[in-house]
């Protein structure tokens, strides 16, 4: 799914009905920022939004993740193509995460054999010191690429509004977070809360 391209056709089709975004906020009970959003590109809509969207914008929900007017000879390649494409981003996503939690683990490993070597075997001070800087590097490192890893494997969900999105770097890191939860500001609703990482759309 292209999110810029279902964005640019839900303001498209908006447009071209006469409705504004504050208009179309409103027949869905959100805010318009949520729509801003949308368009822009920088979210989807959530599942439950998914088909009063679509009836009040007058499509088809495979008009919307194909982000264009599907004809009827097209239609099942299309669905077939979406269905696809939602599989393999979620296998992705998985792999995504796999891959985040071995480097972890291989980083957690690698700074405890450091450790273990620059304290307890007999080695000049200097070398001990070069020991521990590699370790903190190597944490940094490896922290930093499992986060890297992370955020890109799917999204996380405002329980305030129900919007998906991915945070920026910068939000993500700063962000505290659980097992399955981060500390993140909403860019449709603009609240900050424990938002829900979700690995499959």
């Amino acid at each position: 799914m292209n999110q810029i391209k279902t964005g640019k056709f839900i303001a498209e089709i908006r447009k071209a009905q006469g409705i504004t975004q504050k208009q179309l906020a409103d027949k869905l009970s959100i805010s318009d920022k949520t729509v801003s959003k949308w368009e822009c590109g920088k979210g989807m809509p959530e599942v439950s939004l998914m088909l009063p969207l679509c009836q009040t914008l007058g499509i088809t929900v495979n008009d919307l993740l194909a982000g264009e007017r599907v004809s009827a000879v097209d239609y099942q390649k299309k669905a077939e193509e979406t269905i696809m494409d939602l599989v393999q981003e979620n296998a992705e996503n998985k792999k995504r995460m796999a891959l985040s939690a071995i480097c972890c683990g291989i980083t957690m490993i690698a700074v405890c054999a450091l450790v273990v070597i620059a304290a307890y075997i007999k080695l000049p001070t200097a070398l001990r010191i070069v020991l521990l800087i590699l370790a903190f590097l190597t944490a940094a490192a490896g922290i930093g690429a499992a986060a890297v890893l992370e955020r890109k494997a799917g999204c996380f969900q405002c329980p305030a509004c129900g919007n998906l999105f991915v945070p920026s770097m910068a939000e993500y890191v700063k962000g505290y977070h659980t097992f399955t939860k981060r500390r993140l500001t909403c860019p449709a609703c603009g609240k900050t809360s424990m938002c829900k990482h979700r690995i499959v759309r």
